[in-house]
């Protein structure tokens, strides 16, 4: 099974704004994380569920990834999955009409917005879904706390909070290492 550190957005019902943004050309090709220069697949269009969904992942940075084929893993730091995270959320800036969309470890199952008013409704009210990015025409449908803030103009998200260092964790790097164990 995969695991991939991805962004992924949902865009529900809206295939044509789902197309629009897999046809986004990833700029820059690569994003730093630390040292590294990492190398972006082609954005990923999935119309095969209960909505459109677009992803991008980061090229050998994910466990078991079809589209990395045999190439050697980049072994990164939280810190450096972080700096990766910030960046394809800088990509994401660049798509039009999603509902959610979130950067980690196979965030899929926080984006289903039905899924988030009935199974997540807790979270979404105390703020505990750090990174999550909602359109704001979702927010009479859905009970968002004072934690959200304006992500721009649209969308609204959970900002990631600052360890005690003043890095910000984007990467879900603890749930990889509890499905590696």
């Amino acid at each position: 099974m995969a695991l991939c550190f991805e962004l992924v957005a949902d865009f529900g019902d809206d295939v044509e704004a789902a197309r629009a943004a897999a046809r986004v050309e990833p700029w820059p090709y690569t994003l730093p994380a630390g040292a590294f220069r990492i190398p972006l697949h082609r954005p990923m269009l999935s119309t095969d569920g209960p909505s459109a969904q677009v992803a991008v992942l980061p090229v050998a940075v994910g466990h078991g990834v079809a589209a990395d084929g045999s190439l050697p893993r980049f072994e990164l730091t939280e810190g450096e999955l972080a700096e990766l995270g910030r960046g394809l959320y800088t990509l994401l800036e660049h798509f039009e009409g999603y509902l959610a969309a979130m950067v980690g470890w196979d965030p899929e199952p926080f984006l289903d917005t039905n899924d988030l008013a009935t199974d997540w409704a807790e979270e979404l009210a105390n703020g505990t879904l750090p990174g999550l990015v909602l359109a704001d025409s979702l927010r009479t449908r859905l009970s968002l706390g004072p934690a959200w803030v304006p992500y721009r103009p649209g969308y609204s998200w959970l900002p990631y909070t600052q360890d005690a260092s003043g890095a910000q964790d984007v990467s879900g790097a603890q749930d990889v290492q509890d499905v590696q164990e």
